[in-house]
């Protein structure tokens, strides 16, 4: 057997650092700024314990531009020269692990890990030269500099302060991050909330502290308004919010909030902030959220983030899977709380969590557990009911409408009997009637999806035979498959309760459904699906009675008023569609002359 061990060719790892492990080339800023807030901590820790000397010195960072450098400068631990060695020169070993041996109970503060992020420096400058002193009592200053190759020159410094200066002699092609006003915006965005005071060129750019740090307890309304107002300064002021403050299993803190959405509202924006300790790390939580909270706002950190090693993605494991559910959890308990205690604003608010809660019974059996008492709907005469209000009022049987305007003779009829008729305009009620009439004794039916028998009436049924032997209504029958000749249309003829409908088309519940899935998650097979759709005809209707007699006088007007009867009927159910628009408008037009030339 032969033993060997791997051999590292120190010339290739600063390349390979550049080209492939950080994705932007300004993520140096945020890397050189956290290594700072670590320094600054420790020292704050070291003096607590009475470990280092109270010098009266401010912990701050300060970062000054010129036409060739950037210089970021703390007043944190500093290092000996022994430590430069150890730290900077030896690449991916982490200061931070020493530190964390040493006091364990303050690791979830420490940012830096894996000992890299001060390399990204080279991703825009040619030179970085690093000037730094200990804290420890007698230490000499030290100054490092190297140019990205493997060799590096070290001397002893004159710093006479605490802490440590890094410059970048930034490259020709890296000018734009001399600019002040470019780099006051990456320093908002990667650094906005760290827990030090960061100063550019005298302007202090983190004034405001992140409010998920706060307890719940101390905090206002409006300081949740203001702050989302930091996070998002062009939207609208939020609904509401879910202040998150976990320490067990893992460590989480955020707030999140649910927004107002408004017309053109794009699903498929980043709208959640993901930062561990305080540094900004994505602007997309997609592994951590499930997909129906991906429209929630707000953010979210966590030292238990588990990050790839640029820190700038998500690592999926058990923890992410965790994290996602306790969140889960935590946004229906406060929905539920929100429900209970300020219904009115809940219905208000609907429109705009009504997606949230929706699609989460529909894919998450733990959310769906508490959130199905939350489902509600408007009916159609103006009141909102739960599914568990619609049973109690008019049992199992509930009926639905596409909106408040389909088949108004339809809702008129159910009226008269004291129905109600949920208002359904969610484009996924479809299947999430299907998911709950599997789980519970419900039955969920469209006014236009059966003949009803509420919609009947038996006793004005039309049973006189003529000398044929025939009923009016089969003779209707007969006639009305004749005139319209359409193979894919079925008749049934009925009398109905109501006198002013001549009828209205049956289209066959499931088979609606199917086609309303189509459309959400197949559109380019949806309209290949023609569902089954059946013409009833109403026996006590004025219109429909004159076609026997009219049929002897005019045969050719008795089969232009049938099919005018049939479009309107799918007119007023929104199922006229496609080439049936034109035909409907163009013989709705030749009647009209028809019937105007006999004046």
């Amino acid at each position: 057997m032969v033993k060997g061990a791997l051999k590292i060719h120190s010339q290739n790892i600063l390349p390979i650092i550049k080209k492939w492990l950080y994705s932007e080339k300004e993520i140096f800023i945020r890397e050189l700024v956290s290594n700072a807030c670590d320094a600054l901590l420790k020292v704050k820790i070291l003096q607590e314990k009475g470990q280092c000397l109270e010098d009266g010195e401010e912990l701050r960072i300060d970062i000054h531009l010129d036409d060739k450098t950037i210089v970021i400068s703390d007043t944190g631990l500093g290092m000996t020269a022994e430590e430069v060695e150890k730290y900077i020169a030896q690449i991916a070993f982490s200061g931070a692990e020493e530190f964390v041996a040493l006091y364990e109970k303050d690791k979830d503060q420490i940012i830096g890990h894996f000992g890299l992020g001060f390399y990204s420096s080279y991703m825009v400058a040619d030179l970085v030269d690093i000037d730094t002193l200990s804290y420890k009592v007698g230490s000499e200053g030290a100054f490092w500099s190297c140019d990205g190759s493997t060799e590096y020159d070290m001397e002893t410094s004159s710093r006479k302060a605490r802490g440590t200066s890094i410059t970048l002699h930034v490259g020709t092609e890296h000018k734009e991050m001399l600019d002040k006003a470019h780099f006051k915006k990456l320093l908002l965005q990667y650094c906005q909330f760290m827990p030090f005071p960061i100063y550019l060129e005298g302007e202090c750019i983190n004034k405001k502290e992140p409010l998920w740090i706060k307890s719940a307890l101390d905090c206002q309304a409006e300081e949740y308004k203001d702050f989302f107002k930091t996070l998002y300064p062009n939207d609208l002021e939020p609904l509401f919010w879910v202040h998150l403050n976990v320490d067990y299993p893992f460590n989480l803190k955020g707030i999140l909030y649910f927004p107002r959405l408004t017309a053109g509202h794009n699903f498929k924006d980043k709208q959640i902030y993901l930062f561990c300790n305080r540094v900004f790390v994505s602007d997309g939580a997609a592994e951590l959220l499930p997909e129906y909270l991906s429209i929630l706002k707000g953010a979210l950190d966590s030292p238990d983030l588990p990050l790839n090693v640029s820190r700038s993605m998500l690592q999926t494991d058990k923890t992410v899977r965790q994290l996602g559910a306790h969140i889960s959890r935590k946004v229906v308990e406060r929905l539920v709380v929100f429900y209970e205690q300020e219904k009115e604003g809940y219905l208000e608010a609907w429109p705009h969590i009504e997606i949230i809660i929706k699609l989460g019974v529909l894919q998450d059996e733990k959310f769906a557990e508490k959130a199905e008492s939350l489902l509600v709907w408007k009916t159609s005469k103006g009141s909102w009911v739960s599914l568990k209000e619609y049973q109690e009022r008019f049992g199992d049987k509930i009926f639905y409408a596409s909106d408040s305007h389909v088949s108004s003779e339809l809702l008129e009829l159910f009226h008269a009997k004291g129905k109600e008729i949920l208002l359904s305009e969610s484009a996924i009620d479809g299947s999430l009637f299907s998911y709950l009439e599997n789980k519970a004794s419900l039955h969920f039916q469209r006014l236009d999806g059966a003949l009803d028998e509420m919609l009947l009436d038996n006793d004005r049924e039309k049973t006189l035979l003529d000398d044929k032997g025939q009923t009016f209504g089969a003779r209707l029958g007969l006639f009305a498959k004749e005139k319209l000749g359409r193979s894919d249309l079925q008749i049934e003829v009925k009398s109905l309760a109501s006198d002013s409908l001549p009828g209205f088309v049956l289209i066959n519940e499931q088979e609606r459904r199917m086609r309303d899935y189509m459309a959400l998650h197949q559109a380019e097979k949806a309209h290949h699906f023609k569902p089954q759709k059946t013409l009833v005809l109403n026996t006590n209707s004025p219109l429909i009675q004159s076609l026997d007699s009219l049929d002897s006088k005019d045969p050719l007007l008795a089969k232009e008023i049938l099919e005018q009867v049939f479009y309107l009927s799918l007119l007023s159910q929104k199922e006229l569609q496609g080439e049936e628009v034109g035909v409907f408008v163009k013989q709705q037009s030749m009647l009209l002359e028809k019937l105007t030339s006999r004046l």
